[in-house]
């Protein structure tokens, strides 16, 4: 079996659909089974799989175990010698996944490759992800990519050929098994957000590649498979934490905490300044006014 593909599904059941869909019309003359893991969906995203999809395996659990456990759920039984992580809200244009498979296949170095996300009317996401560091957090990331595009390659520059880089953005990621056997599978203490950005991590300092391949090209809903609710980004930022705490240590995470919530303020004050010369009339100053609130309100609360 070359490939074994992965999808984590939590009631995306029109997108799961188009993404299977978009996986038998595209993936050809390769080896390939499918393993979908249902985190305890209740649209009956399962049952649609099983009714029109016969060859896809199901896994249904009975609660939400996140993503990582989940994707670790299909690694214990896979048969690929290579794992490809699919978001549900990612659609494969013809031959992406075989210009993926053709470079892990012809470099052996390479534990991760990524390809070119693009959004629906075809221009290109950031695909790219730079191990975070609180110079980062400093920072404004777009003008880090515009003065060093080599340390921070973006979508802004239309990359030729593949290219080394630190991680990839994990809505459609081949993993070599062998790498996988080597250095572990997924960290489970991440629920959701950084999974891949760690064992990318895991990855790199146990001498493996990473790399991005701009020919392979998929379609991403940015963001549709996870809802852009307030919990959502309380997960963003616990995850964010527990990758300082693990790479970095707790002094540097102390450091990372205190930007991080100063941000946090300065933001806040910026929206409710823009509230108020809006009269509280804009619908986006109003939500992201109430984003910034209770992420306050978390961190004050000890980020539970």
């Amino acid at each position: 079996m070359d490939i074994t593909i992965v999808i984590v599904n939590w009631n995306t059941k029109n997108l799961l659909r188009n993404c299977l869909k978009s996986v038998y019309q595209t993936v050809m003359d390769i080896t390939f089974e499918i393993i979908v893991v249902d985190n305890a969906s209740h649209d009956g995203s399962a049952a649609m799989a099983a009714k029109e999809f016969p060859g896809v395996r199901i896994i249904e659990n009975s609660e939400n175990r996140g993503f990582g456990a989940a994707n670790n759920q299909a690694f214990a039984v896979m048969k690929g010698r290579y794992a490809l992580l699919l978001n549900t809200d990612a659609v494969l244009t013809e031959n992406a996944v075989h210009e993926l498979f053709v470079f892990m296949e012809n470099d052996e170095e390479a534990a991760m490759t990524g390809g070119q996300l693009l959004n629906r009317d075809g221009s290109r996401q950031n695909s790219i992800a730079n191990f975070p560091t609180i110079f980062t957090l400093l920072m404004n990331i777009s003008l880090l990519e515009y003065l060093f595009p080599g340390k921070y390659p973006s979508k802004r520059y239309e990359h030729k050929g593949p290219l080394e880089v630190e991680s990839v953005v994990g809505a459609c990621v081949l993993v070599r098994k062998k790498a996988m056997d080597e250095v572990g599978v997924f960290d489970e203490r991440y629920f959701f957000f950084f999974e891949e950005t760690d064992w990318a991590c895991q990855m790199c300092s146990a001498g493996w590649k990473v790399y991005h391949v701009p020919s392979a090209m998929i379609y991403h809903l940015q963001g549709k498979s996870i809802g852009r609710n307030i919990r959502s980004r309380i997960e963003f930022y616990r995850s964010r934490y527990k990758f300082f705490s693990k790479w970095r240590g707790r002094s540097y995470n102390v450091a990372v905490s205190i930007v991080i919530f100063v941000r946090l303020i300065i933001n806040w004050l910026l929206t409710s300044v823009g509230g108020i010369l809006t009269a509280g009339m804009n619908r986006a100053i109003r939500d992201k006014w109430v984003v910034y609130s209770r992420l306050i309100l978390w961190h004050l609360n000890g980020c539970p």
